[in-house]
């Protein structure tokens, strides 16, 4: 337990769910959700802050399940300025997937978009140590995000959340994920071949 709480990247993801927890204590879900209107209106930063409150405390719960699902199953792949660019990216993917792909969608809270990006970035990067639990894992998540785009919310998921779950979120923190994934595992190879010796 102790040499979890000294690991940089658990670290973060501890940080992450107090500041959800934080802002959920505060009340503060109204101020920064994604809201159309004021985003319009030039209040930007509610793309990436509407990941961060949760319509109640079941919803963030359920959230912060996820969040630590994802750092047991794949949080090792990355470091802490890794994860920290793939949660703002993937957060700000998931606005502005809400933004520009759903104009239906007028506000929106949660981070369970974030949290596909989150998933969909560690289990590409696992395909280098163990390649078949990760196909595995990608299945799983390419299936259910399939289903979603089908059938809409998993069984019993808005009832736990306690509103309605805007699945395309998810679809669209998942393409982000991936996409910032990829180019970091990448970048990271063509910097090592470009050290010299």
């Amino acid at each position: 337990m102790r040499s979890l709480l000294y690991n940089p990247a658990i670290l973060l993801a501890i940080a992450t769910a107090t500041l959800c927890l934080l802002l959920q204590a505060l009340g503060l879900e109204q101020v920064l959700r994604f809201d159309r209107s004021s985003i319009d209106s030039g209040s930007w930063w509610l793309l990436l802050t509407g990941n961060f409150v949760h319509l109640n405390w079941n919803h963030l719960l359920l959230n912060m399940t996820g969040l630590v699902l994802v750092v047991l199953l794949v949080w090792s792949n990355f470091t802490v300025p890794e994860w920290l660019v793939i949660i703002v990216l993937s957060s700000i993917g998931v606005g502005l997937g809400l933004k520009w792909l759903d104009p239906g969608i007028e506000w929106y809270v949660g981070f369970s978009g974030t949290l596909h990006g989150l998933i969909m970035a560690g289990t590409l990067a696992d395909f280098r140590r163990f390649p078949v639990p990760a196909a595995l894992l990608l299945l799983v998540v390419c299936a259910k995000l399939a289903w979603e785009q089908v059938y809409g919310a998993l069984p019993g998921s808005e009832s736990v959340a306690g509103g309605t779950v805007v699945v395309n979120s998810h679809l669209y923190g998942a393409v982000a994920g991936s996409v910032i994934g990829l180019l970091l595992l990448l970048g990271g190879r063509l910097f090592r071949r470009s050290k010299p010796n």
